[in-house]
């Protein structure tokens, strides 16, 4: 478990796209606009700034599990943070990684200075809701037809993690 960086690119491209594939519900860009992606946009993407970390998980050599932490950084909001693209291969689930992310996650936070951790989640993926309500974040709203897929509409649950 560590933060990605350039060399991971193609990496994090490719197992962004199994996500789409996997749960298209979940991850806003379809395949087409995450393949269209260059890989300096890319690179940009998961470069680590003072404000953004993303946390990949590898087995071997192997991505199996990224996770991403976006700051806030206009003053009145900079104590938020949020994470995003959240996604665990499908065989190497239930093995702990997205709990193992999220400590990675909740320690960048913390080390930003971050007071409170928000995130989205599609209101049927039960499964991700438990996790992080298992981690501690409350749901605070619903934010109907948030996402359509094809001719379907889906409702994301909005939640959030106060660290202090």
């Amino acid at each position: 478990m560590r933060p990605l960086d350039e060399d991971d690119g193609a990496a994090f491209k490719a197992l962004r796209l199994t996500a789409i594939a996997e749960s298209p519900t979940a991850i806003w860009p379809t395949a087409e606009e995450e393949a269209a992606r260059t890989p300096d946009a890319v690179r940009a993407r998961i470069a680590q700034t003072a404000s953004q970390a993303v946390f990949g998980a590898f087995h071997g050599a192997e991505l199996v599990g990224i996770a991403g932490l976006r700051r806030e950084t206009l003053a009145q909001v900079a104590h938020k943070a949020s994470v995003w693209g959240v996604f665990v291969h499908p065989a190497w689930r239930k093995e702990g990684i997205a709990r193992q992310l999220f400590m990675r996650i909740r320690a960048q936070a913390v080390e930003m200075g971050v007071l409170q951790i928000h995130l989205s989640v599609n209101a049927e993926n039960h499964r991700a809701k438990n996790l992080y309500e298992l981690l501690g974040f409350q749901a605070f709203g619903l934010e109907p037809r948030c996402m359509r897929v094809g001719v379907t509409f889906y409702d994301e649950v909005h939640m959030c993690l106060r660290l202090g």
